[in-house]
């Protein structure tokens, strides 16, 4: 697998990021941007996602657009919705990237909000699958199709249903790797380790945030798996390590 991301082109391809108005989905916005694909910005917070939009805009990237969803609150049908106005807008998708993610709360599981539990699942593992599945009829019409997720283990103490979802998407990625390899699709994952967010911040508070990779240090390497060039490799979890 070339693993060298610095010369990878992605002209011509539509790629749907989520989480695309902060950290790691507006980096990889921007960076997929500047190597010539057009971005369909998703996130719950408009005047995020329009700041993404002037930035790639001044840099002179293809006109992305915008799309406004909240993914704890949306329903089969807005995904729907959202595969159609795709359709009919650019008659195509090559490429999606699973990114966002709500941490919810740091708790112990006997004390856990059962409420708070079912919110967490449905942003980090049912939004994935609902969106993924509604996109999918597109991106089989593409020559290279590409479904990345943003994979992040956490199997320790007090991760709730934030490892958990994490885990269930991990296996979620597998399955559809198996189911498409058929199709001209390759669907992986990248965890791309302990990255400057707002996300990180808040899960991790007194940590040195100087010794951390920022988000545009990852970015390149989801523009190399959104790429669809994979030579074959499809249902594998990345490390930066890999592309070092």
């Amino acid at each position: 697998m070339n693993k060298n991301t610095d010369k990878i082109r992605l002209d011509d391809r539509i790629i749907l990021i989520t989480g695309a108005g902060d950290g790691i989905g507006k980096a990889v916005s921007l960076d997929c941007a500047k190597r010539g694909a057009t971005i369909i910005l998703l996130g719950k917070t408009v005047h995020k996602l329009e700041q993404v939009y002037d930035e790639i805009k001044a840099n002179g990237g293809p006109e992305p657009a915008i799309y406004p969803l909240d993914l704890q609150g949306a329903s089969d049908d807005d995904y729907e919705d959202l595969r159609e106005n795709i359709k009919k807008e650019f008659n195509q998708l090559d490429a999606l990237l699973n990114n966002a993610g709500w941490l919810g709360a740091s708790t112990p599981a006997e004390m856990y909000d059962t409420e708070l539990w079912y919110k967490v699942m449905q942003t980090n593992l049912n939004a994935p699958f609902m969106l993924t599945k509604a996109c999918i009829p597109l991106i089989k019409n593409s020559k290279h199709g590409s479904i990345v997720f943003t994979a992040d283990q956490k199997s320790s103490a007090y991760w709730g249903a934030y490892g958990v979802a994490k885990a269930g998407m991990q296996t979620f990625m597998q399955i559809l790797a198996d189911e498409l390899e058929s199709k001209n699709i390759c669907v992986n994952a990248f965890n791309p380790g302990p990255v400057l967010t707002s996300f990180r911040m808040r899960a991790f508070p007194a940590e040195d945030s100087s010794k951390l990779n920022k988000p545009e240090d990852v970015s390149g390497v989801f523009a190399y798996l959104l790429g669809g060039d994979c030579d074959g490799v499809t249902g594998k979890t990345f490390t930066l390590e890999d592309f070092q």
